[in-house]
């Protein structure tokens, strides 16, 4: 992660003005098809809410609650923190601040050279012993002092994968957090980066060269690592693949293939809603705005493999693959020196809602692979009701519902939005500019489900599903709201092929100039450079920007359509 110097925008900016002043103090919103909610910047006043209708009560829901949380956190542990993120003060803006239940550390599987506190080591040294004997301790002695025990905390890494970008990893064991885990931890580190063997003890570099080879340097050599992890770790270890197209070329269709295919249970999510928001190029998407780099933008802050209307995403859940979509900070810092702009803290703007029976990080890799949730940037909503009701049950996000060709599928959505998100004017203030998100319009989004494709075959290759569509397209006239302050939306359709539904919803109307097109996003531009060159002014023209485009995206539900 770096901050690169400010370059020409290649689109019309919204941030014609930043005299924001007391118009921030107003309520985001507007109409299907109208203008952006800081158009200006000025924002549309506040949308008022639909009289209540009365509704019967849902159903008892299964045991579990919604957490709220981040897979992917950097500590000062990180080069790149610009040494201001102590372990302390990371885990005060995300449990504290910001309400997080849950948070698995990140930092990178380098060469580290500071403690957690941000005291210089004598010498650097590779990340796991630093999660070992910094870390971890740490995370433990907060817990054990009576701080967070409520909270779920554990220490993962992210991964420079060869030939490609980035992964967070997490290897629990039975006991996370362990000594075992920890020497897993340190065993993974030597066989799988080109770290120097003189940095590891040396009678466990014998045992591990006794049982593996290294392997750091090709695609093939990034599946001998999950093939690992299978092997030692099947049920408590994962790999999310981070930020897959930030940098043009990482990763193909048929390689993301690979990686699933090779462990369907450890790779089972992309973060499709990346971190870094507050750098100029959102996400950190720094390559030429060209147009073939196109697919390496960010849409509405939303990678373009899952922002992308029948595209990877839809072609892998076209194959009915279980690969879920998460929404991470990547926080490094917010500003750093009055000068560099990077991420924002862990739940400020991203946001994982998960359903599951969450008390400790082995329950919560069980709830991820469930994948009931939903993913959201600066609270556009806080809660979702999303499920498919057929003659034979109901399918919620993640799970699979079967069905009678032709029969009448219900579908359910219920969302709420929070009183006021976390926009502050200005940035770093503390002041929160009282602005209460607004949901234009939501999509419901179908694709059919029409098999594996096989390795060695020209499907294996295919990063499009040409049956993906908008199904319907719900704004503020169909949803109304019910007993619980829910608005609520039902739509009934055929039971037809086999497919999934999921949904996309926006703050934005559907044809924005420079944000939406016929409801899709369109790629996010370079944030200006400010007359002057001034920090202050560019770091909240980019958080304006950001809090101006905001989306959620659903995991799917899968229907099984019974042959006839």
């Amino acid at each position: 992660m770096k901050i690169l110097p400010p370059a020409p925008r290649f689109r019309t900016s919204l941030f014609s003005t930043l005299a924001l002043g007391a118009a921030l103090l107003t309520a985001c919103g507007g109409g299907s098809g109208g203008g952006a909610p800081f158009a200006g910047l000025p924002i549309a006043p506040p949308v008022p809410a639909p009289a209540p209708s009365p509704a019967a009560p849902p159903p008892a829901a299964p045991a579990g609650r919604w957490t709220v949380g981040d897979l992917h956190v950097h500590t000062i542990q990180s080069e790149d923190t610009q040494q201001i993120s102590t372990l302390d003060q990371v885990l005060a803006k995300a449990f504290d601040t910001f309400g997080l239940d849950w948070v698995a550390l990140s930092d990178h599987l380098r060469l580290s050279s500071y403690d957690n506190d941000g005291r210089k080591l004598p010498a650097q040294i590779p990340f796991s012993k630093g999660m070992a004997d910094y870390q971890v301790p740490r995370i433990k002695a907060l817990q054990a002092g009576g701080k967070y025990t409520d909270k779920t905390i554990f220490a993962s890494f992210e991964w420079d994968m060869a030939t490609h970008d980035h992964g967070n990893v997490g290897i629990l064991t039975d006991s996370p957090m362990s000594d075992a885990a920890l020497k897993a931890v340190s065993q993974f580190e030597y066989l799988f980066t080109n770290r120097d063997p003189a940095l590891f003890p040396a009678a466990d570099v014998a045992a591990w060269n006794a049982k593996d080879a290294r392997a750091f340097t090709t695609h093939e050599d990034v599946l001998k690592a999950i093939a690992w992890l299978k092997k030692n770790y099947p049920d408590s270890s994962y790999l999310q693949i981070n930020h897959p197209s930030r940098n043009p070329g990482k990763y193909t269709a048929a390689q993301l293939r690979e990686m699933n295919d090779a462990a369907p249970d450890i790779v089972f999510s992309l973060e499709g809603m990346v971190g870094n928001q507050m750098e100029p190029d959102r996400g950190g998407y720094n390559s030429a705005y060209t147009p073939a780099n196109l697919p390496s933008r960010t849409y509405g802050g939303v990678d373009y493999l899952v922002a992308k209307l029948g595209g990877t995403w839809d072609a892998l859940l076209s194959e009915g693959r279980r690969i879920w979509n998460t929404a991470d900070s990547d926080y490094h810092f917010t500003t750093s020196q009055g000068l560099y702009s990077s991420g924002y803290a862990p739940g400020e703007y991203a946001r994982n809602h998960l359903w599951g029976d969450i008390k400790d990080p082995k329950s919560l890799l069980t709830a991820m692979r469930s994948g009931k949730l939903f993913a959201v940037n600066g609270s556009l909503i806080n809660a979702l009701d999303f499920k498919v009701q057929s003659a034979k049950g109901a399918g919620e996000m993640g799970t699979e519902v079967s069905a009678k060709p032709g029969e009448d599928l219900k579908i359910t959505i219920r969302f709420k939005s929070p009183e006021r998100n976390n926009f502050e004017y200005q940035l770093g203030s503390g002041v929160y500019a009282n602005v209460k998100p607004v949901v234009d319009h939501i999509d419901l989004i179908a694709g059919d489900v029409t098999g594996r494709e096989l390795p060695g075959t020209p499907g294996y290759a295919r990063d499009t599903n040409p049956t993906t569509r908008v199904v319907k397209r719900f704004t503020r006239a169909d949803w109304t709201l019910d007993t619980e302050g829910y608005f609520a939306v039902t739509y009934t359709v055929k039971a037809g092929n086999n497919q999934y539904f999921r949904l996309r919803g926006t703050n934005l109307g559907t044809d924005v100039p420079n944000e939406t097109a016929g409801g899709e996003p369109l790629f996010d531009a370079r944030t200006p450079t400010p007359a002057g060159d001034d920090p202050v002014t560019r770091f909240n023209a980019i958080n304006a920007r950001n809090y101006n485009d905001l989306w959620f995206y659903s995991n799917p539900v899968f229907v099984k359509v019974a042959a006839q």
